[in-house]
């Protein structure tokens, strides 16, 4: 088992495009989970789902192209894992690599693995919905 998920996928959508859509809350939450979020360093932000909270700070911001945040999902004994967002333009639009890291940090084998799989399928799950959130949007 590793520490680290990465995902990447290439959206034909220009990078200004899916900044906002990773960015702003409002569309962070048409497309992922309610969201009190803002991309500026030493925020903190919750994202709520029904009873799960996932909170956190923003710890790097670099407008467009990298974006680093902490996440803590509630009931898990406040493990604190970190997520990064970096973007780039390429002639088909922009490529993202979402990586999430810090697994380990979880107290036992099992809630690693756990955890390890459920934030894989989840960040599968966010990369397909980003993509359909994107398309609905450039055809509205």
């Amino acid at each position: 088992m590793t520490d680290l998920i990465r995902k990447e996928h290439t959206y034909q959508h220009s990078i200004d495009r899916v900044w906002k859509a990773i960015t702003d809350q409002e569309q962070i939450a048409a497309w992922f989970i309610k969201a009190d979020f803002k991309p500026e360093k030493g925020y903190a932000y919750t994202f709520t789902h029904e009873q799960t909270t996932i909170s956190g700070t923003v710890l790097e911001v670099n407008p467009v192209t990298h974006l680093v945040y902490t996440w803590t999902v509630s009931g898990t004994g406040g493990v604190e894992t970190t997520v990064t967002w970096q973007l780039s333009p390429v002639p088909e639009g922009t490529h993202v690599v979402i990586e999430h890291s810090g697994i380990s940090k979880y107290p036992d084998e099992g809630l690693i693995t756990t955890m390890f799989n459920n934030y894989s399928k989840g960040w599968d799950n966010c990369i397909l919905g980003l993509e359909k959130y994107l398309k609905e949007v450039a055809h509205a």
